[in-house]
């Protein structure tokens, strides 16, 4: 959906659509693009990771917001297909201190949109509980070990977000 958001007339900037990709920054951008063109597959530093499109609406803007994150299947047996269970996103920000702006978006809003492969779905963004925090911190370290590196530099505890199809239970 890349048709012209009804709002961005009224803010007088015609190049703001629908799925956020005008709000990106330059690399996150062309990572979308890439995304989209190769049915979720990409190169870079992303070439290989489990990644997803997740739009959220800007918190104050209203405006849909586009981001790229590496997620994590839950449970790992849903990996083949994403559809069958959670997608666990990290709000990281590479070990920032402060969150990033997808995750304050969703915490307004917690309804999303989420796609992965070719696939584009609404969801229900989550803050997972704290008896499933840790756990599935070793999981996606255990995938990717960069993860190690973004936690450890953080000083906040980072919030790990459940994606859930809208309509779906996961348990």
């Amino acid at each position: 959906m890349s048709s012209t958001n009804s709002t961005a007339g009224t803010r007088g900037d015609d190049r703001i659509n629908d799925d956020g990709v005008d709000n990106a920054s330059p690399f996150n951008r062309r990572v979308i693009e890439e995304f989209r063109a190769n049915g979720g597959q990409v190169g870079g530093p992303f070439e290989g990771a489990s990644l997803l499109l997740l739009t959220t609406r800007g918190a104050k803007s209203g405006l849909p917001r586009t981001t790229p994150a590496v997620y994590l299947p839950d449970p790992p047996a849903a990996a083949p297909d994403p559809a069958r269970g959670r997608l666990i996103v990290f709000a990281s920000n590479g070990g920032s201190e402060k969150a990033p702006g997808w995750y304050h978006n969703l915490v307004k809003d917690p309804s999303v949109v989420v796609e992965v492969g070719g696939e584009r779905y609404e969801a229900l963004a989550t803050p997972v509980d704290a008896g499933e925090h840790d756990e599935l911190w070793r999981r996606q370290i255990e995938r990717d070990p960069n993860f190690a590196e973004f936690r450890e530099r953080a000083p906040r505890t980072i919030p790990v977000i459940a994606l859930t199809r809208a309509g779906h239970t996961s348990g």
